[in-house]
Protein backbone atom coordinates (compact mmCIF):
# COMPACT_ATOMS: atom_id res chain seq x y z
CA UNK A 1 0.00 0.00 0.00
CA UNK A 2 2.90 2.20 0.64
CA UNK A 3 4.11 1.89 -2.80
CA UNK A 4 0.62 2.39 -4.45
CA UNK A 5 0.80 5.88 -1.93
CA UNK A 6 4.00 7.07 -3.35
CA UNK A 7 3.37 6.23 -7.06
CA UNK A 8 -0.14 8.24 -6.75
CA UNK A 9 1.59 11.08 -4.99
CA UNK A 10 4.57 11.00 -7.44
CA UNK A 11 1.64 11.04 -10.46
CA UNK A 12 -0.07 14.08 -8.53
CA UNK A 13 2.82 16.08 -7.89
CA UNK A 14 3.58 15.61 -12.13
CA UNK A 15 0.18 16.25 -12.51
CA UNK A 16 -0.10 19.79 -10.22
CA UNK A 17 3.34 20.77 -11.72
CA UNK A 18 1.99 20.21 -15.22
CA UNK A 19 -1.15 22.51 -14.29
CA UNK A 20 0.84 25.16 -12.88
CA UNK A 21 3.17 25.24 -15.85
CA UNK A 22 0.07 25.34 -18.02
CA UNK A 23 -1.33 27.77 -15.80
CA UNK A 24 2.11 30.24 -15.98
CA UNK A 25 1.82 30.06 -19.74
CA UNK A 26 -1.93 31.23 -19.86
CA UNK A 27 -1.28 33.95 -17.55
CA UNK A 28 2.66 35.08 -16.39
CA UNK A 29 1.11 36.86 -13.54
CA UNK A 30 0.71 33.16 -12.01
CA UNK A 31 4.41 32.78 -9.69
CA UNK A 32 5.75 29.41 -10.94
CA UNK A 33 8.00 29.04 -8.36
CA UNK A 34 5.87 29.68 -5.74
CA UNK A 35 2.94 27.11 -7.43
CA UNK A 36 5.76 24.51 -7.22
CA UNK A 37 7.30 24.91 -4.32
CA UNK A 38 3.76 24.62 -2.71
CA UNK A 39 3.46 21.33 -4.76
CA UNK A 40 6.74 20.20 -3.53
CA UNK A 41 6.24 20.85 0.10
CA UNK A 42 2.83 19.23 0.38
CA UNK A 43 4.05 16.10 -1.71
CA UNK A 44 7.00 15.91 1.06
CA UNK A 45 4.45 16.52 3.97
CA UNK A 46 1.95 13.92 2.60
CA UNK A 47 4.49 11.14 2.39
CA UNK A 48 6.08 11.66 5.59
CA UNK A 49 2.46 12.18 7.36
CA UNK A 50 1.13 8.87 5.39
CA UNK A 51 4.14 6.99 6.95
CA UNK A 52 3.53 8.53 10.20
CA UNK A 53 -0.22 7.32 10.12
CA UNK A 54 0.17 3.95 8.80
CA UNK A 55 2.22 2.87 11.50
CA UNK A 56 -0.88 3.32 13.66
CA UNK A 57 -3.43 1.79 11.63
CA UNK A 58 -3.63 -1.04 13.17
CA UNK A 59 -2.85 -0.12 16.99
CA UNK A 60 -6.08 1.73 17.87
CA UNK A 61 -9.01 3.13 16.20
CA UNK A 62 -8.34 6.94 18.12
CA UNK A 63 -4.46 6.63 17.23
CA UNK A 64 -5.47 6.49 13.46
CA UNK A 65 -8.27 9.26 14.06
CA UNK A 66 -5.40 11.07 15.59
CA UNK A 67 -2.68 10.82 13.32
CA UNK A 68 -5.03 11.72 10.42
CA UNK A 69 -6.50 15.23 12.38
CA UNK A 70 -2.78 15.91 13.28
CA UNK A 71 -1.87 15.48 9.63
CA UNK A 72 -4.51 17.55 7.77
CA UNK A 73 -3.56 20.41 10.67
CA UNK A 74 0.11 20.29 10.16
CA UNK A 75 -0.64 20.73 6.33
CA UNK A 76 -2.37 23.56 7.21
CA UNK A 77 -0.35 25.05 9.69
CA UNK A 78 2.32 24.73 6.87
CA UNK A 79 0.13 26.09 4.19
CA UNK A 80 -1.07 29.29 6.26
CA UNK A 81 2.58 29.89 7.06
CA UNK A 82 4.04 29.57 3.09
CA UNK A 83 1.12 31.49 2.12
CA UNK A 84 2.19 34.05 4.75
CA UNK A 85 5.24 34.36 4.14
CA UNK A 86 4.65 34.71 0.63
CA UNK A 87 2.39 37.91 1.24
CA UNK A 88 5.05 39.18 3.66
CA UNK A 89 7.67 39.05 0.38
CA UNK A 90 5.73 39.93 -2.04
CA UNK A 91 3.99 42.90 -0.01
CA UNK A 92 5.80 45.55 -1.90
CA UNK A 93 5.49 44.29 -5.44
CA UNK A 94 1.95 43.48 -5.64
CA UNK A 95 0.43 39.97 -4.75
CA UNK A 96 -1.19 37.20 -6.99
CA UNK A 97 -4.46 36.44 -5.71
CA UNK A 98 -5.15 33.58 -8.05
CA UNK A 99 -1.24 31.96 -7.15
CA UNK A 100 -2.53 32.12 -3.14
CA UNK A 101 -5.51 30.71 -4.22
CA UNK A 102 -3.88 27.85 -6.06
CA UNK A 103 -2.31 26.76 -3.21
CA UNK A 104 -5.01 26.53 -0.95
CA UNK A 105 -6.05 23.98 -3.96
CA UNK A 106 -3.21 22.14 -3.81
CA UNK A 107 -3.60 21.65 -0.24
CA UNK A 108 -6.83 20.50 -0.38
CA UNK A 109 -5.91 17.90 -3.23
CA UNK A 110 -2.94 16.58 -1.28
CA UNK A 111 -5.02 16.33 1.87
CA UNK A 112 -7.89 14.76 0.42
CA UNK A 113 -5.72 12.68 -1.63
CA UNK A 114 -4.29 11.77 1.23
CA UNK A 115 -7.15 11.11 3.37
CA UNK A 116 -8.77 9.07 0.55
CA UNK A 117 -5.38 6.28 0.53
CA UNK A 118 -5.54 6.12 4.60
CA UNK A 119 -9.17 5.39 4.79
CA UNK A 120 -8.82 2.69 1.93
CA UNK A 121 -5.72 1.44 4.16
CA UNK A 122 -7.02 1.28 7.34
CA UNK A 123 -10.56 -0.71 5.48
CA UNK A 124 -7.51 -3.29 4.65
CA UNK A 125 -5.72 -3.90 7.70
CA UNK A 126 -8.85 -4.78 9.69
Amino acid sequence: MTQKFIIIIVVLFVLVCAGSYALTNADPAYRITVLIGGNLIMAVLSALTFLLVTRQAGKNPAAFVRGVSASTFLKLMVCAGGILVYLLVQRGKGIHKPSVYMLLAIYAIYTITETWMLSRHVRNVK
